[in-house]
């Protein structure tokens, strides 16, 4: 199979960001490198304690033609995924009871090719969890600084794109899933403080009516209030001779989001969920401060077996946060869906191919899904845990 030299071109400049993410993730985040309230950096934790109930999974695979592009439908923000060679395994999470099929895929270097594996799951022990829908940009007031200040996807520009996917893509999946699985939740950054732990339903209580009204018009007012003025960017980088290439970076780099650019306390505001999102009053909010340890007791109290991950970024967030792909899989059965994230994309205009880049390096170790992949069905027998 021949690709345009324009893919290979860009698969392969996102592929190597991708490395360099890895090797120094610090350098790369949308916040300050120094510790953040609220960052949220991946924690170490212990995986629960191996089910006692064990089957044998027959890992048989059956070769697959002409089968159409993976991630195909909204190639605005993810490249599709193609390969020259496709299995298809028999199913892995097979619940008795279950009523929704999450069909998933993965790549296997020593299996050669993509691997589909239909998946049988009850609902009642599935939560939708979404990293980092910052409320950015979105008219909520907590805005960009200006003239050089960054946040999130970390230009303006960037942001609204961001926003635009969530509204087209992840709010109709949240919607459609909502009322069916057991829970909706978000990860947002920033500490727990009284605000929005009387906005939102969280892990520690679940306010009123008229507390989260009143929560909410204070938030907006703190974040209306704040001055988004911000330093103009370095004008005099003083070099050395010898190595001034060295010195440039270390002094002008690409996501300085300190207080030189973006004004003190602007990273202590209480971040709201995205107004792109349609919050509903049994969604849950889970602070990144808390760590990992109390999210993972709380979707076990809820019988949560199975979640279904979207959220920002591919890249950063949705893999190392608390929320992230690489501590929830260590406790549960996780499903990227992979049309549901969004990487963030350094010198291009459009997120596509770094999308496609961090979803298909993530499927070396996780199981990826779409939306459409994603269906109700009616309850079916099952030969695994749920019974």
């Amino acid at each position: 199979m021949h690709f345009p030299r324009e893919r290979l071109l860009w698969l392969g400049v996102t592929l190597v960001l991708s490395l360099l993410l890895l090797r120094d993730p610090a350098q790369s985040r949308p916040f300050p490198a120094a510790p953040l309230p609220g960052a949220g950096v991946a924690q170490a934790a212990q995986p629960s304690a191996p089910a006692k109930q064990t089957r044998v999974y027959h890992n048989t695979l059956q070769e697959l033609s002409d089968r159409p592009p993976l991630l195909a439908d909204h190639p605005e923000f993810i490249e599709p995924v193609i390969e020259q060679r496709r299995f298809e395994a028999p199913p892995l999470v097979h619940d008795a009871g279950a009523d929704l099929s999450v069909r998933a895929w993965r790549f296997s270097y020593n299996a050669r090719g993509i691997i589909e594996i239909p998946n049988h799951l009850r609902a009642a022990e599935t939560a939708v969890i979404m990293v980092h829908p910052w409320g950015i940009d979105d008219n909520q007031g907590w805005t960009t600084p200006e003239p050089a200040g960054i946040a999130d996807f970390c230009t303006p520009d960037k942001n609204h794109l961001a926003a635009r996917h969530t509204r087209e893509v992840i709010d109709p999946f949240l919607k459609a899933m909502r009322g069916h699985v057991k829970l909706v939740g978000y990860s947002l950054i920033g500490e727990r403080d009284p605000l929005r732990m009387k906005m939102y339903r969280t892990i520690y209580d679940n306010p009123s009516a008229a507390d989260r009204s009143v929560a909410r018009d204070q938030v907006l007012k703190r974040l209306r209030d704040f001055k988004y003025q911000g330093g103009p960017l370095i004008d005099k980088i003083p070099v050395s001779v010898e190595f001034p290439v060295r010195d440039y970076f270390a002094q002008f780099g690409g996501t300085d989001a300190s207080e030189r650019y973006n004004p003190p306390g602007f990273w202590k505001l209480p971040v709201p969920v995205t107004s792109d999102v349609t919050v509903h009053p049994e969604d849950v909010l889970f602070f990144d401060v808390d760590g990992y340890p109390p999210l993972r007791d709380f979707l076990k109290r809820q019988g949560i077996r199975h979640v279904l991950l979207t959220g920002y970024a591919t890249d950063m967030c949705f893999c190392r946060t608390t929320a992230g792909y690489e501590n929830l899989s260590k406790d549960f059965n996780v499903f990227l869906v992979g049309d549901a994230s969004l990487a963030t994309y350094p010198a291009n205009n459009t997120p596509r191919f770094a999308t496609n880049a961090h979803i298909s390096f993530a499927s070396l170790t996780q199981l990826v899904t779409q939306v459409s992949w994603i269906q109700k069905q009616e309850p079916q027998d099952g030969e695994g845990a749920g019974r």
